[in-house]
């Protein structure tokens, strides 16, 4: 990993469009091709990033634009839909390359790795025909959590969560993309599968057109749950 901390400005332009005014902030450039911009607030999120398959090119800015003091243009374009990140670097404060190794993945907590194991034992929960073809199906940037085939054959890449948010739907559709280019996979669908699925998380799994599974964590152990009583 390269991490960059520079006073630059970014533009992107593609399916939006979105400006960053000249500041002070971490750039990285990961070994999946990824380049995302940070600032010191927002909590883990960038401000702005291009996610792979994307190139780098670094460019000498025109008169004018070095006329503005900015040394460096950066400019990453994707792959796929030539959506363009520009970052025009100002000034260069540090500049690091990070060897960080394999990263042996997230271990889920108890009930996440239970709802997994118990959804594969249990695979017909994603609709009659469904069969399992194995659990952890390991792609370039991380395992999915269950990979299984419907009646018709077709691959079904299942994310599984306790609670499922917008960051979820993230993940599994990175996963998707990478899933939906292997010939012996495609077309490969998306189901996001958890204990409760947030309204804004349904919508967009929806848009993408990813079926969303409410796992009923009781039922798929066997335990009955009936009416309160007081003895």
């Amino acid at each position: 990993m390269r991490l960059v901390v520079a006073e630059c400005s970014v533009d992107y332009a593609g399916r939006l469009s979105a400006h960053l005014d000249p500041a002070r902030r971490v750039l990285m450039l990961k070994a999946d091709g990824s380049v995302l911009v940070h600032a010191d607030g927002g909590s883990y999120k960038p401000l702005n990033w291009m996610s792979p398959p994307c190139s780098l090119a670094v460019e000498e800015p025109d008169e004018d634009v070095a006329a503005t003091g900015v040394r460096e243009v950066w400019r990453v374009t994707h792959g796929k839909t030539g959506d363009v990140l520009v970052i025009r670097i100002h000034e260069l404060i540090v500049d690091e390359q990070v060897e960080l190794g394999i990263d042996p993945g997230l271990v889920k907590d108890g009930v996440e790795a239970d709802l997994q194991r118990l959804l594969a034992e249990q695979i017909e929960l994603l609709g009659d025909g469904h069969s399992l073809v194995r659990r952890e199906y390991m792609t370039a940037i991380g395992p999915v959590d269950i990979l299984a085939r419907d009646a018709g054959g077709v691959s079904v890449a299942v994310e599984i969560k306790r609670r499922g948010d917008i960051d979820g739907v993230e993940q599994l559709t990175r996963y998707l993309e990478l899933m939906n280019r292997d010939p012996h996979l495609a077309p490969v669908s998306g189901v996001f599968a958890a204990q409760e699925i947030k309204p804004q998380a349904r919508t967009l799994a929806e848009d993408r057109g990813i079926r969303c599974l409410v796992l009923d964590y009781d039922a798929m152990r066997g335990v009955e749950v009936g009416p309160a009583r007081l003895f």
